[in-house]
């Protein structure tokens, strides 16, 4: 089959200079700089020598972040799917009230800056926070426990979308099947509803533990004497210009990332959850009992009065004159973000303004290739394209520092370097959906197209685009609100001439200005609105 794919290359030019143009991206935005992050980390002053390999499990300073990330990795994974599943089965297996307000509370956190959440931890039980004040506690938040509360509340909406649709689509007569053979209600859960969910419970674990073992902008906020991998392998290049160790450190968080994603398709993939027969089912789900309508309302409204009551800190705190100090009502911190805070916006919206569309449609075309083409290579540019989604930030950031900072390719500086590390980095979700989309579509459509003498540019432009124009609209929706709230892969890449909201954001925690920085996080969830709103 290779031979004729190749065959048809030679046939068809513009496929072939295309498959080349995307596997050039591809190779020079991904792979490259993920090599060359592995020489820094393997060469010390121009001569091989991985020191700093062999010195990371002799010194506890090195090997003690590690070992702090995979514990806050793992609580995080843990109480963060165990929310979302709470969440999802509320959702969809059950009739309580409130369901649509549940929803909206259960993703609002993925519209903001995950480090948003700190902040408003430190708004509440911070060296100055309203409990901490009140109460004249001598505990505060910094350190395994603020981390533990932001990160489950920043991640546990992933958790919670990748397991709706997972318990969505069990069939009601697997359950009712059980309950008429005499199951209590809590054991058909046990034994057939939670065997079910598996394959989304595994899924919710991988993503919501790489998402937390990844995380920069909440450590960096909120870790205090509790250090993690993230934040020691930035401080060993921004603070000790150690970019060796920056990236030896950076190479060490990927192992644990790729570890949790071979578990992951192991312990699903040797196990069969076919639920979807295709024969129909009259069934339909079962009313709640008064007691666990209770239970179910109660612990949802607890968990949603938590993030609620965040949120509001952060707005109330946004319109005063000194958290902690002088909480008397003002405008000067949004007369600041709009002043000396408008460059830092401009920019951000500039930035996001080019991305979202660029990795929009190199997400579908892309998808396109590796769904209806066949080429020599598809199997590996389908691979090479998710890479960079499972690459932790801090890795994919001081990549492009160390690839794009001398000719030919001096990139660092501009804007385009912030640029193409959206597009690349987030690239992956928009061919997902695509990807998702095309095998939903009829082949027949675009051979037709072709036979009747459609050329690759026209089949594509005119047939496939406007049939998966909705996962381009949610590609380029998500490169562009990841594009106002990353914060932990851009760190590395902006500079003087090109500024995020985000980094702005952080300089405010840094400098203790609390209120300035709420302003700014306030701005940001009004940014992000207004912008899926328009999308």
């Amino acid at each position: 089959m290779s031979m004729r794919a190749l065959r048809k290359l030679t046939y068809d030019p513009t496929l072939a200079l295309t498959v080349l143009f995307i596997f050039g991206l591809l190779g020079l935005f991904i792979v490259y700089p993920l090599v060359q992050v592995f020489v820094t980390s393997l060469f010390y002053r121009g001569e091989f020598n991985p020191k700093y390999f062999l010195q990371f499990f002799r010194r506890t300073y090195l090997f003690r972040p590690l070992l702090n990330s995979l514990t806050v990795g793992a609580l995080v994974a843990g109480i963060g799917t165990a929310i979302g599943f709470l969440f999802a089965y509320a959702v969809t297996r059950t009739d309580i009230p409130g369901k649509p307000l549940f929803r909206i509370i259960a993703t609002f956190p993925v519209i903001s800056p995950p480090f948003l959440l700190a902040l408003a931890a430190i708004l509440l039980l911070g060296n100055h926070g309203l409990i901490t004040e009140y109460f004249k506690l001598r505990w505060d938040i910094y350190g395994l426990p603020g981390l533990v509360l932001t990160e489950t509340l920043a991640y546990f909406p992933l958790a919670f979308m990748a397991l709706e649709g997972v318990l969505a689509s069990i069939d009601p007569a697997l359950e009712e099947s059980a309950l008429d053979l005499g199951a209590s209600k809590m054991r058909t859960f046990f034994r057939v509803t939670l065997p079910l969910a598996i394959p989304g419970i595994a899924s919710a674990l991988l993503l919501v533990f790489i998402r937390s073992l990844e995380d920069f902008g909440n450590p960096i906020v909120i870790q205090g004497k509790f250090q993690v991998l993230t934040v020691q392998a930035f401080l060993a290049i921004t603070g000790m210009y150690n970019l060796p160790l920056g990236a030896t450190l950076a190479i060490v968080l990927l192992i644990p990332t790729l570890l949790a994603f071979m578990l992951q398709r192991y312990w699903v993939g040797r196990r069969s959850f076919v639920t979807v027969t295709g024969r129909p089912s009259g069934a339909a789900l079962r009313r709640t009992s008064p007691l666990g309508k209770t239970l179910l309302v109660g612990m949802l409204s607890l968990i949603s009065g938590i993030i609620l009551l965040l949120y509001g800190l952060v707005v109330y705190g946004s319109f005063t004159r000194l958290w902690g100090v002088d909480n008397s009502f003002t405008l000067e911190n949004y007369r600041y973000v709009f002043s000396t805070g408008a460059e830092y916006l401009l920019d951000t919206l500039k930035i996001a303004g080019v991305a979202a569309p660029v990795g929009g449609i190199l997400a579908v075309i892309i998808a396109y290739l590796v769904v209806r083409k066949k080429f020599p290579g598809r199997g590996l540019m389908d691979f090479l394209s998710m890479l960079s989604f499972a690459v932790p930030g801090t890795l994919v950031g001081l990549g492009y520092v160390l690839a794009f900072n001398k000719p030919p390719f001096r990139l660092t500086g501009t804007a385009a370097i912030i640029a193409l590390v959206f597009i690349f980095r987030r690239m992956p979700v928009g061919i997902r959906d695509a990807v998702a989309m095309l095998q939903q579509i009829d082949p027949a459509i675009d051979e037709a197209a072709t036979d009747l003498g459609g050329g690759l540019a026209a089949t594509f432009r005119r047939i496939a685009l406007p049939l998966i124009a909705p996962a381009f609209i949610s590609g380029m929706t998500y490169i562009f609100v990841r594009c106002v709230t990353a914060i932990s892969a851009v760190v590395f890449v902006v500079s003087a001439q090109w500024q995020l909201i985000t980094v702005a954001l952080l300089h405010e925690v840094d400098n203790a200005d609390l209120s300035q920085a709420a302003a700014y996080g306030v701005v940001i969830i009004l940014v992000v609105l207004a912008a899926i709103l328009l999308m």
